[in-house]
């Protein structure tokens, strides 16, 4: 059989449905049931639960696992990707309150390589169905002459809900005296790469299969450890110690992604207070210990980089602090008082 024309140009149009077709029997997993309709329209429908709130506020938020593909590529594993994307966008929500209703994913390819698809498309799953979200529908890109053979670029959007009086706005309640409360990270989650592959590789001349001691695991499996999802946790901890829906306890979450503690906690800060987080109050994790010890870059710098072992921050008013810390404990998250607001001029500083 002659060859189609579109697919000599280097899109396949056949392959791409054959691969597509796995894909409602995946997603059907994630399933809620406010989704209407079935997988491949034009629009994913969801059909919001008004009755259950109020005043529902819708709140979105995209984003992409940047140069962390990288690893995927040299490693050739691309199974945790996708579910580092749905967790980076679920936490992002869930600083404001809101609970993820359904996820959209967008992959664009050189050439459509189908046991890649499929490994992408079931993290997405994996991150949906742990997170209580649908995977409502995405587009697949195939631009040949675009990336290079082998790469592949993926992005995600996210829409949640969250009731308007519940909604966290950490720069009408925070006040002087608040204690910051430090959920561990599993690594670098989804930030800093372009500089740990530096240092990594270049400088140390790594490679990602080397095993180092230190770490006891390879450097790419080290890499390519999960982004955690604080979703679940915060809503328990909003339930816990909101219970009149007023954040007066639990008054501000803060998602620490690129630009560490330095850009991320004054998103959250009312204009006359200060964040103050105190190096040494929780467990380094030993990748970061590697990198400020082996890359030669200011301290201070590596603390607006990376997370340095918390990825996620709360505020917590300081009589709960206390009941908050042995509560995220006992969801088996490893937790930290890590320092406290003050005032100041709506920044934070690491000391």
């Amino acid at each position: 059989m002659k060859q189609k024309a579109y697919a000599a140009a280097g899109v396949d149009i056949d392959l791409g449905n054959k691969v597509k077709g796995t894909l409602p029997q995946l997603l059907a997993t994630t399933h809620r049931r406010e989704v209407l309709g079935k997988v491949g329209g034009f629009g994913g429908l969801f059909a919001l639960n008004v009755k259950k709130h109020r005043q529902p506020v819708l709140v979105s938020s995209a984003d992409g696992v940047g140069t962390k593909l990288k690893i995927a590529f040299a490693m050739n594993r691309h199974d945790t990707i996708g579910e580092d994307l749905v967790n980076h966008c679920v936490n992002d929500i869930a600083v404001l309150g809101a609970e993820p209703l359904f996820f959209l994913d967008y992959l664009g390819t050189g050439k459509l390589e189908p046991h890649v698809f499929t490994e992408i498309i079931r993290g997405f799953v994996r991150g949906c169905r742990a997170n209580g979200c649908t995977l409502i529908g995405g587009e697949t890109a195939q631009m040949p002459g675009f990336y290079q053979a082998g790469e592949y670029d993926v992005s995600g959007t996210i829409v949640g809900v969250v009731e308007k009086s519940r909604m966290l706005n950490g720069q009408k309640t925070v006040r002087r005296g608040d204690v910051l409360i430090g959920m561990a990270s599993s690594g670098l989650h989804t930030n800093g790469y372009s500089l740990a592959r530096k240092i990594l590789f270049e400088q140390l001349k790594l490679q990602p299969g080397d095993f180092l001691p230190e770490l006891h695991n390879t450097v790419g499996e080290e890499l390519l450890k999960v982004h955690v999802s604080y979703g679940p946790l915060v809503q328990a901890l909003l339930k816990k110690f909101n219970r009149n829906g007023k954040p007066n306890t639990v008054k501000a979450f803060a998602h620490i992604t690129g630009g560490g503690f330095v850009d991320n906690l004054p998103r959250v800060l009312p204009a006359k207070c200060d964040a103050v987080v105190r190096k040494g109050t929780w467990d380094s994790l030993p990748i970061f210990e590697l990198l400020k010890e082996r890359g030669g870059v200011d301290e201070a710098e590596l603390y607006q980089v990376f997370n340095m072992g918390v990825g996620m921050v709360a505020i917590v008013a300081a009589e709960q602090a206390d009941a908050a810390l042995r509560f995220i404990r006992a969801q088996k998250h490893k937790a930290w008082h890590i320092g406290e607001i003050v005032k100041g001029t709506g920044l934070a500083r690491v000391e």
